[in-house]
Formats: structure tokens, C-alpha cells, sequence
């Protein structure tokens, strides 16, 4: 019985220890960070009064209601495709690269691509997005680059007639946005699907090998599901990180609104809170929406 009440009092006592080393990223956590989230989010059941323009305090639907009218439901839309195709593409670039760092590199080799990706993450966000405007400009390497190859005809050419991808220039296109982009997240999707790789246990490779699979049934039917997690962690980054970003869209590509430019012009310029929150939500559910997709499709059973 003694022995048990000491148990009981260890265990208790590594209990609070634990719960005071939480404590003050827990407050953190719940008051500063979900406290303040919370705080703005709630603004979207207010509207603003449009004589007045001061934000009517009384429940209701209103302003949630206006992004799916007009020009705001057109930014939802072209925020939505453009993190969809970032996602896409980068985790159709990330995978191959992660295997080949993973399976196929030696050290050294391994080394330096991770230097490779990590590299452009320790420098300024600024001077990288106004060194890919230069880059992109007419007078800028790429342009050059074509220009020698006999393709910057070609590539105007592009840039004029579709206008889902089109501008003036590729420093002024949604083209050019999306390079932008891409260039940006990609570590964050690299990253994650290589520490998913360095997951998968080597002895359920070799048994598939033994039982006459080729490599790449071995890939399809082992290595890709359990995967799948660390493509789905990295998508959450580049997806979300493309939909809240707001200085891109500002710097390179064509006219318009992205959803992280209407919350910042909305909050601070116009002093429409309760839109800006509205705006707000939408990322938030669009997360969670693909989170559930992601859920349905199976990518969660590899955990």
C-alpha cells in the first residue's frame, strides 16, 4: 500500500510539473493567438453601414453573405485556383526530388540539396519577391534568356492569348505569380515528404522486391501510401500560405485581388473590419475542407 501511494504521489507530481512547463504556451496558445483569431472572426457576423460607415453591431449573416456575390466571389475563386495549382505542381516537382534525396543520394549529395532548398528560406522575403520582379521583367534574365533562344515572341504570344495565365509581361501575369509562388513554398512541400520517406521501414521494400514487384509497384503500392502524409502536411503549407499571402499578388502578376490583399486593404485602408473578417474565414474552411478530403481519401491511415 505504501508503494502504491508513492506511485500515486510521483505520478502526481510529474502531472503538474508537466502542466506548469505548458502553462505558458498554453496561455499563449488560447488567449493571445485563438483568443485574438477568434476576436476577428467574430466581426464577420457584423456588417457596416454604408451612409455612416461604422460597423453595425447586430447578429446576422450579411457580410458573410457578400463573398459569394460579384467581385468578391471572382477573388475567392482566383485565390482558390491559384493555391490549388501551387499545390499540385509543387508536390508533382517535391516528390521526385524528395525520393532521389532519400533513396538514391549519398551523403554528399544529400548534403548539398538540402543546402539547395534551404538556402533561399535564409534570406529576406522582400528581396526575394522584388528579385523575381526584375527576373521577370522585360529587361530581366528570363526575358534574356528567350530573347537568345528565339522564344520571347512565343512567350507573348502565350501571355496574350490566354487570359487565365496572361499580362503584359510575365512580371505582370498570373504566370508569372504562380513561378513566384512556387519558388516560395516548394521547401515547405519538399521537406515534409522527405521526412515521410525516411519513415517508410526499408523491410517492407525489400519484401516487396522478393515478391517480384517492380519498382515501380513497389512505389505505387508501398512507398506512395505511406507517403501520403507528408504530401498532405506539405500541401497544407503551400496551400494555406498561398491563399493568406498578400505581398506577392501586390508585387508580381496581373491586376486583382487576392483573399490576403482584401483582408489587408479591408482591415487597414478601408476600415471594413466585419469584411476582412469575412475573408478571413475563408481560408480557415477551405483548410478544413481539404483536411476532410484528405481524411476520405485515406491519407491519414499511414499514421
Amino acid at each position: 500500500m505504501q508503494a502504491s501511494a508513492t506511485a500515486i504521489q510521483a505520478q502526481n507530481k510529474r502531472t503538474w510539473t508537466l502542466l506548469l512547463l505548458l502553462f505558458p504556451a498554453l496561455l499563449w496558445l488560447t488567449v493571445l493567438y485563438l483568443g485574438s483569431l477568434f476576436g476577428l472572426l467574430w466581426q464577420s457576423i457584423y456588417r457596416l453601414d454604408d451612409f455612416s460607415g461604422q460597423v453595425v453591431h447586430i447578429v446576422g449573416f450579411h457580410t458573410i453573405l457578400q463573398l459569394f456575390t460579384g467581385a468578391n466571389f471572382d477573388i475567392v475563386m482566383r485565390t482558390t485556383a491559384m493555391a490549388v495549382a501551387v499545390t499540385i505542381v509543387a508536390a508533382t516537382l517535391a516528390l521526385p526530388l524528395a525520393y532521389t534525396m532519400v533513396f538514391h543520394a549519398g551523403k554528399r549529395q544529400r548534403a548539398i540539396l538540402y543546402v539547395a532548398i534551404l538556402a533561399p528560406m535564409w534570406f529576406s522575403y522582400l528581396v526575394k519577391v522584388y528579385g523575381w520582379r526584375v527576373l521577370l521583367s522585360r529587361e530581366g534574365l528570363i526575358y534574356w534568356v528567350l530573347g537568345r533562344l528565339g522564344l520571347a515572341d512565343s512567350l507573348d504570344s502565350l501571355l496574350h492569348s490566354v487570359p487565365a495565365i496572361g499580362g503584359a509581361s510575365l512580371a505582370s501575369s498570373f504566370l508569372g505569380m504562380f513561378l513566384v509562388f512556387l519558388y516560395m513554398w516548394l521547401p515547405f512541400m519538399v521537406l515534409p515528404i522527405v521526412a515521410a520517406l525516411e519513415r517508410v521501414p526499408q523491410n517492407m521494400l525489400n519484401a516487396s522486391a522478393d515478391l517480384g514487384a517492380t519498382p515501380w509497384q513497389t512505389f505505387r503500392k508501398v512507398t506512395l501510401p505511406l507517403t501520403w502524409p507528408g504530401i498532405i502536411a506539405g500541401g497544407i503549407f503551400t496551400f494555406s500560405l498561398t491563399l493568406g499571402d498578400y505581398i506577392i499578388p501586390q508585387v508580381v502578376g496581373a491586376p486583382g485581388y487576392f483573399i490576403g490583399m482584401m483582408v489587408y486593404t479591408q482591415q487597414g485602408t478601408v476600415g471594413n473590419l466585419p469584411l476582412a473578417a469575412a475573408f478571413s474565414l475563408v481560408p480557415i474552411l477551405l483548410i478544413m475542407a481539404y483536411l476532410s478530403m484528405a481524411k476520405r481519401l485515406g491519407a491519414f491511415d499511414a499514421l
